[in-house]
């Protein structure tokens, strides 16, 4: 059953650092390195704009973000080799990483730089006040400081936040609510390195007063920190869990939903991935089909516009994706009043 959700809202992991650049060279290319286009190249095809990738997670596990990156640039007819070439940066989940690859593109001089999260757009916003700045997903792209406004951004920077507001985040506690109607106590995993979680707790922690429930947070900012986190989660009793949305977490997903299966916790997430790869539930944006969008914005850089006359952009659309295998596993009936909302059931 198809239903969207229009609600008044809705980050990735540590470990080495890969770099991967994914241009095309033309002629006498290196086995690694970065590739150079030669100067006949371009006299043939034109200018070749440069564009700069960071994100804060995986090569492998974002790959998906940068090819709907890539997607929506076909369609606007850039091509890879011919006019536009991509330098793509990953973190790895090493948020501390960010800096040091921003400053790599910058010393590429990049024409643009289109970021994934919010501690990749504030790394890049950091390593340049000239070069513009197309933020992919951020959550709270004012209040978190990498603009000034959502309807006047200043600056260099514009791009897409996956929220419509932080109250947004108590959608998460209600649903669960909804789906497990005789849950009284609720534990929320959160990061604490990240910016949007601390405001997003007050959000969270109102509306466990409104709902009548027992909310128990637990912080963890390292992929080490996971185990202890949900050991604690156990003993406090919960019968369900919200996870923020973020970076490390995303990075970390098959864990996290591990650990709630071993623990045997009900939980819902803001990224759709989770609930694809076993988790519960999850309600948000679709964050492939912002990054694809993300592209527009690019496209009206490259084509003379000036980050501060674009407003940032925000979702319409939130998906509500319920895991059936999961909730037959866990021997939870969710409501149909819930089933009937949702807009995708993994069976």
């Amino acid at each position: 059953m198809n239903r969207v959700f229009t609600p008044p809202e809705l980050g990735p992991f540590p470990g080495r650092v890969r770099r991967l650049s994914t241009r095309r060279a033309f002629l006498g290319a290196a086995s690694f390195g970065l590739f150079a286009v030669p100067f006949a190249a371009q006299a043939q095809t034109g200018k070749v704009w440069r564009i700069g990738y960071l994100d804060q997670g995986s090569a492998d596990r974002d790959r998906p973000y940068l090819e709907a990156f890539k997607e929506g640039l076909r369609d606007l007819g850039w091509v890879e080799g011919k006019n536009i070439a991509i330098e793509a940066r990953f973190a790895e989940g090493a948020t501390d990483q960010l800096p040091a690859l921003a400053t790599e593109l910058v010393r590429l001089k990049v024409d643009v730089i289109a970021t994934s999260t919010t501690p990749a757009a504030l790394a890049a916003k950091r390593a340049t006040t000239t070069i513009p700045i197309v933020i992919g997903f951020a959550a709270d792209p004012v209040g978190s400081g990498i603009v000034s406004s959502i309807a006047h951004p200043g600056g260099n920077i514009t791009g897409w936040t996956h929220l419509a507001g932080l109250e947004f985040r108590a959608k998460y506690l209600e649903l669960l609510k909804e789906a497990m109607p005789k849950a009284t106590r609720f534990g929320l995993l959160w990061d604490p390195a990240n910016p949007v979680h601390t405001p997003s707790l007050k959000v969270s922690e109102a509306a466990a007063q409104r709902l009548k429930v027992k909310l128990h947070t637990v912080g963890a900012q390292d992929p080490k920190e996971l185990k202890s986190a949900f050991t604690a989660l156990a003993g406090k009793r919960v019968d369900g869990l919200v996870v923020f949305p973020d970076g490390m977490f995303l990075a970390q997903t098959s864990q996290i939903v591990a650990l709630a299966a071993q623990h045997r916790l009900p939980a819902i997430y803001g990224v759709r991935e989770c609930a694809e790869a076993g988790g519960l539930m999850a309600y948000g944006a679709d964050l492939r089909h912002m990054n694809r969008l993300g592209a527009s914005l690019v496209d009206k850089i490259l084509k003379g516009a000036k980050p501060a006359d674009l407003p940032v952009e925000q979702p319409t659309k939130f998906e509500l994706v319920i895991n059936l295998k999961t909730a037959k596993a866990l021997g939870l009936r969710i409501p149909q009043s819930v089933l009937g909302r949702a807009d995708e059931l993994i069976q």
